[in-house]
């Protein structure tokens, strides 16, 4: 019953009223090496598609004031795509909905230009310069470059199970949806950044593929995944494992959900799983995430009727960037949304039996992709 995998869930959502009022994202963060100094680099690249019925001659971009003044929301495919470290950049490009090649259906398939992405292939550039970024703050967008030709093989999968079903997809229950076809995932190919090559193999790449979807997001919003794993029981590479922790604040109907995590640990074959949408599990959730001068820390506490699981997680915040999305009504309420790709820390799992709990094992965890924000005003 493990390993879940459902590509009918990677398939594009936006069809009825999420056509005009929605968007929908295929996320890839992988792990790369130096291909001079053998140096780890962490990257990310993801396929960002908003309101294809509101589709125009050109991509429209919701932070533009003259969009803004005249009630348009924004309609595009935008490729995005950067890296995490201390020269961390997010790039940015924006196609219209004619210049997109979108198979919706499982497996999905959606194209522009060079750029491309699908359930086992991804390809594409981005080319920005520094006075195009100062000139177009719409953009919301660093500059540099980037290519990148890559091969996806997905291995694990997280599937949130009912509340992203078809039943609750249809009703559009949720204002945001997440399923993770490739919670562990092996990439393999070539980056080209600013004119360094990177080489991406699979067994170093600690690679994570998923979707959101909806008509907003959730704030606060939390994600925490790894799949670089070291057993502090025996000290060896846990090779066929993955945490994921994702969620916040979904709203159902409109009516938020207070601090709701979804959370599973595929511990060498055996599932740790801490859905609050499976009730029957009697998940309970702490967490918690301090900005400190120099770091990021999340604590989260999950419990289910047979496990506990901790886990602390920390990234330097010179190493993260804040990650920009506009929303579909082309509001932009996300303004310090904490993004990192080489987080670090522990996981501690316990089973119970009867009344105590016995420490099934605690992880050290690196490359871990983590995440935090809150809704705020620009600064």
């Amino acid at each position: 019953m493990f390993n879940h995998h459902d590509i009918s869930r990677n398939a594009c959502m936006l069809h009825g009223p999420l056509a005009h009022h929605g968007y929908d994202w295929w996320w890839h963060s992988f792990t790369a090496q130096d291909a001079e100094t053998g140096e780890d680099k962490p990257f990310f690249i993801e396929f960002f598609v908003c309101n294809p019925a509101l589709a125009e001659e050109e991509p429209v971009l919701g932070q533009l004031p003259e969009n803004q003044a005249a009630g348009k929301r924004p309609s595009y495919l935008m490729v995005k795509a950067g890296t995490w470290g201390e020269d961390h950049c997010q790039l940015h490009r924006f196609f219209a909905w004619k210049d997109v090649k979108l198979h919706g259906d499982a497996p999905y398939r959606i194209e522009a230009g060079d750029c491309l992405a699908g359930e086992t292939r991804l390809t594409g550039s981005i080319a920005i310069k520094p006075e195009e970024a100062a000139a177009h703050p719409e953009w919301m967008c660093d500059s540099g470059k980037l290519s990148w030709d890559l091969a996806i093989d997905k291995q694990i999968a997280f599937n949130v199970g009912y509340g992203a079903g078809k039943a609750l997809r249809d009703a559009e229950a949720f204002a945001m949806y997440w399923h993770a076809e490739g919670m562990k995932s092996a990439y393999s190919g070539e980056i080209v950044y600013n004119d360094r090559r990177y080489i991406v193999t699979p067994e170093k790449s600690y690679g994570y593929a998923d979707k959101n979807w909806g008509r907003d997001f959730t704030s606060p919003w939390v994600w925490l995944s790894s799949n670089c794993l070291v057993s502090k029981k025996t000290g060896k590479q846990l090779t066929n494992s993955a945490f994921d922790i994702g969620g916040g604040r979904p709203k159902i109907y409109f009516v938020p959900l207070d601090r709701r995590l979804l959370g599973v640990f595929y511990y060498e074959g055996k599932e740790y799983d801490f859905n609050f949408s499976k009730l029957h599990l009697m998940v309970k959730t702490e967490f918690s995430f301090e900005e400190q001068e120099e770091l990021a820390v999340w604590h989260v506490r999950q419990e289910n009727y047979h496990a506990v699981m901790e886990t602390e997680v920390f990234c330097r915040k010179r190493d993260m960037l804040l990650v920009n999305y506009e929303a579909p009504d082309g509001s932009k309420k996300h303004n310090r949304l904490w993004n990192g790709g080489n987080g670090w820390g522990t996981v501690k799992l316990y089973d119970k039996k009867e009344d105590e709990l016995v420490l099934a094992d605690e992880i050290e965890a690196s490359h871990i992709g983590c995440e935090y924000g809150e809704y705020c005003e620009k600064e």
